[in-house]
């Protein structure tokens, strides 16, 4: 009988819970708004996408054409290689007559002179305009300004003129000497603003201490203009280094051929054309370019975001 008694007891129990615990909820569907939304999302990521393969698709192009024979660089406009053909760079490399590393040199030569001349005078440049006061200080300023409108091919030929009075074309001079005058106005505009995002009490602290503007510019200053200095290094270098038009205009001498110069020198409308040749030459200069993208982005977003442009 005890036994009897427990066993309704703990079914009535079971029924009690059951009845009192609270149901189980149903999985509930995406509405129509988190429907949209990742539909839109999606879009996007496929855009993006699109956008990307469609940005890089000269470039990969040109990376399989380099292992393609002429005959099938232009009629095929697809990315899969069916052969390698590495001859083109073997080839590509001694085609001109000279090891392409004479023409990779010469490019350094110009864009190492040409890095130096925009540091240092574009630097300088940019400290006196934010920090000194000088007669004509705005005029000057906006004609900086100014010179940024003006493309090159406005100033190229009254510059050559005074090379090539002076005897100097033909020469890296006249592509390093006009770095060294702060004719880049870009940068000095950039090294401005960062210049002036500086307070001005490290400038008055160093004053009391007794302190010129020369030390102030060297001991101050300048290392805190890190940023601003490597975003000048990295457009410098890629600008020059894909320089085409100055570079032929005052070099003839085959010896002292860039890069840009020493690519176009592989089409000949005259006689036969080695287009796989220059295309393999072409991944070998762009390689510089991308190690100093990736190197230098940290210093060139940095650089650009603490610019304070106003």
């Amino acid at each position: 009988m005890t036994t009897e008694s427990t066993t309704r007891s703990a079914q009535h129990d079971v029924a009690a819970t059951a009845r009192t615990a609270p149901p189980e909820a149903a999985p509930r569907s995406p509405d129509g708004r988190q429907v949209r939304q990742a539909l839109r999302r999606g879009a996007k990521h496929v855009l993006l996408i699109l956008g990307v393969l469609t940005t890089l698709y000269p470039v990969l192009w040109m990376v399989v054409s380099s292992l393609r024979p002429d005959g099938q660089i232009f009629g095929n406009p697809s990315l899969l290689l069916t052969t390698l053909h590495v001859e083109n760079y073997t080839y590509g490399w001694t085609a001109l007559g000279r090891p392409f590393s004479a023409y990779l040199l010469n490019s350094a030569l110009v864009v190492i002179g040409s890095i130096i001349g925009n540091l240092v005078s574009c630097s300088m440049a940019a400290y006196a305009f934010a920090r000194l006061r000088f007669r004509f200080q705005r005029p000057a300023f906006a004609y900086m300004l100014i010179t940024i409108m003006l493309p090159v091919h406005v100033v190229i030929v009254p510059q050559y003129i005074l090379w090539a009075q002076a005897g100097l074309v033909n020469s890296f001079l006249p592509l390093i000497v006009p770095k060294l005058l702060a004719t880049d106005a870009f940068f000095i505009f950039l090294m401005v603003q960062f210049i002036r995002g500086l307070p001005r009490e490290l400038d008055e602290a160093a004053r009391i201490d007794g302190a010129g503007h020369g030390r102030i510019f060297f001991l101050i200053i300048l290392p805190l203009m890190k940023p601003a200095l490597a975003t000048t290094a990295i457009f410098t270098f890629i600008w020059t280094w894909n320089d085409f038009f100055s570079q032929l205009i005052y070099l003839t001498d085959p010896q002292l051929y860039t890069v840009p110069i020493a690519l176009r020198s592989f089409i000949d409308a005259q006689s036969t054309s080695s287009f796989g040749g220059m295309f393999a030459m072409s991944v070998v200069t762009i390689v510089p370019l991308v190690l100093a993208f990736a190197l230098g982005q940290k210093y060139l977003v940095q650089g650009i975001a603490t610019t304070g442009l106003k």
